[in-house]
């Protein structure tokens, strides 16, 4: 086998069935050996940047390796912004890359990009953004090196890993192939730390002082929803979750406060207020999950932080315990050890006030539909399972706020990084490795523009993705910024093409929906015709989402 053939047969031995990427004459032979595969599937799409968020969609909610393509020079820096997004959402994903063949460098080759003699240097670029960066220079170091890669990936936190694939050494055979060895350990966390740990909360549980528990997306990425459904419910601690984990327990549970921060739920902003001890899983402190870093959130709180990362125990604020470990684990041994004492369970009345609970304020006079309207229709609608994504914006923020996710439904806006569109092309890859789940992509017209036409892959791929257009013809939230800040605003408003046209032209379903009574009746359409499906809705431009503003 050559170095193509050889990386396509390791990527489908580790369950890898979809790869995405571009066409380029660095990587061309590339695409013959994925031709050959018989167990993933390759799409194609028309920008790379589409298939490096399609890669962190893919990871998203599997347990699987996102990986992407793309020729040397323009095609490989079109995969930064994936990868800059994997590195902070904490996403496995392997970017593979064309490079100039070693005697071709340093004299400008057509997509040359080592650095040398004016030209850019991609090693360096992808180091950068990357968990690390590596070159397959010699046949023999292929599998070395794929298994390196790959384990790393997984490794601790995950994150993107890169590798440059000289454009001389993909057909080279290679003589040694053997499967990787796949090591992904889980990070447990010292007995002393655990000790310490259970000598707080039991105490805090005695006195029944207000507890509240934060979990976070790395819970989510620990699959750690059987072992926090235990222990909150067996000590009645009442639990918030950050945007990012949003549903992850189901959000109807009678312990349940709703989302924490800037955009959250009363209940759950008054409850933290008021809470003597807080327990976060998997957090990070996000800017809007801390209302813009306020320095004082957690005086006169005990701080009891679990995370994968020990850069992240007291990268923003002190915890009395850190605990670096793997959510599920630390959880688990938080639990066992409890159990084994004589507590009682704390009681106290939980607070009201929660988005979906309550009708949107419908201060707007034009007569379109209220976002937070349609985003609870939607809730109301959503079917089992269902993975819906907001992408960066005001309807994110709507999301967040007023859909409710009870029935093992999932939410995901964009992380930290957070670039628009991010999520309106990651959806096709969540929806390649979740064929059995609804998809929805929650898309500002804003974001949806910036590159809708991945429609067109979903087309020819057959790829069923819902995608939902907020369409108020203006960039709301940032507007919104600048109003509260200066009185004034500029550039905020645009024109908006016929989106149903566009998503008929390109092969897909498209339908306009200007009254609130008719979007239930097409998303039940949508979800049952099987095809990828645009839904343009009209909503109202004067309607600002619920967030503080000297958070952003």
């Amino acid at each position: 086998m050559d170095v193509n053939q050889t990386i396509v047969k390791i990527l489908e031995e580790i369950g890898v069935d979809h790869v995405f990427g571009g066409t380029g004459q660095v990587n061309a032979t590339m695409l013959l050996s994925l031709r050959d595969s018989k167990k993933i599937k390759t799409v194609i799409t028309r920008n790379e940047q589409a298939a490096s968020f399609m890669a962190c969609g893919y990871a998203m909610f599997s347990d699987k390796l996102g990986v992407c393509f793309a020729t040397g020079g323009p095609g490989a820096f079109n995969l930064f912004s994936g990868m800059a997004v994997a590195y902070s959402d904490s996403l496995p994903v392997l970017a593979i890359t064309g490079y100039a063949s070693l005697n071709q460098r340093g004299k400008g080759a057509l997509n040359e990009s080592t650095g040398l003699n004016r030209t850019p240097d991609s090693q360096l670029m992808f180091s950068a953004t990357t968990k690390k960066s590596f070159i397959i220079e010699d046949p023999k170091e292929t599998c070395n090196i794929l298994e390196e890669a790959i384990n790393l990936a997984f490794k601790g936190r995950p994150g993107p890993v890169h590798i440059h694939l000289p454009k001389d050494i993909t057909i080279s055979e290679v003589p040694d192939y053997r499967p990787v060895n796949l090591i992904i350990d889980k990070i447990q966390a010292s007995n002393e730390v655990i000790d310490k740990t259970i000598e707080v909360i039991s105490n805090a549980i005695l006195k029944n002082r207000k507890i509240i528990a934060i979990i976070g997306y790395g819970a989510v990425r620990s699959h750690a929803g059987k072992e926090l459904l235990a222990f909150i419910e067996k000590f009645n601690i009442p639990f918030t979750q950050t945007m990012d984990a949003k549903g992850f327990l189901h959000e109807n549970h009678p312990l349940c406060l709703g989302v924490y921060g800037s955009s959250g739920d009363k209940a759950a902003n008054k409850y933290f207020a008021e809470a003597e001890l807080v327990l976060a899983v998997g957090n990070s402190f996000a800017q809007n999950a801390t209302f813009g870093y306020k320095p004082d959130l957690f005086k006169g709180k005990t701080l009891i932080h679990i995370n994968i990362d020990p850069a992240e125990i007291n990268k923003v604020y002190t915890a009395n315990i850190g605990i670096v470990s793997d959510a599920g684990i630390a959880v688990r041994q938080i639990l066992q050890k409890l159990s084994k004492l004589d507590l009682p369970t704390l009681s106290g009345k939980l607070p009201s006030g929660r988005f979906y609970d309550s009708e949107p304020d419908n201060g707007q006079t034009s007569g379109k539909i209220h976002p937070g309207d349609m985003v609870r229709l939607l809730s109301d609608n959503l079917p089992e399972n269902a993975i819906v994504l907001g992408d960066a914006g005001s309807h994110m923020l709507w999301l967040s706020c007023y859909l409710q996710l009870n029935k093992n439904q999932r939410y995901q806006n964009p992380g930290s990084f957070g670039p628009m569109a991010s999520h309106t092309n990651g959806s096709i890859g969540v929806k390649c490795a979740n064929p059995d789940k609804v998809v929805i992509s929650g898309s500002g017209d804003g974001c949806y523009q910036m590159a809708g036409f991945e429609i067109m892959t979903a087309v020819e791929y057959n790829i069923p993705v819902i995608w939902i257009i907020f369409n108020n013809g203006e960039f709301n939230v940032i507007k919104k910024f600048l109003l509260d800040m200066t009185n004034d605003q500029a550039f905020m408003q645009f024109k908006n093409p016929d989106f149903v046209k566009y998503a008929e032209a390109c092969g897909a379903d498209g339908y306009r929906v200007e009254k609130l009574d008719d979007f239930a009746p097409v998303l039940q359409k949508a979800i049952t015709s099987d095809k990828p499906v645009l839904i343009d809705v009209v909503v109202d431009s004067d309607i600002y989402p619920p967030f503080k503003m000297d958070s952003i």
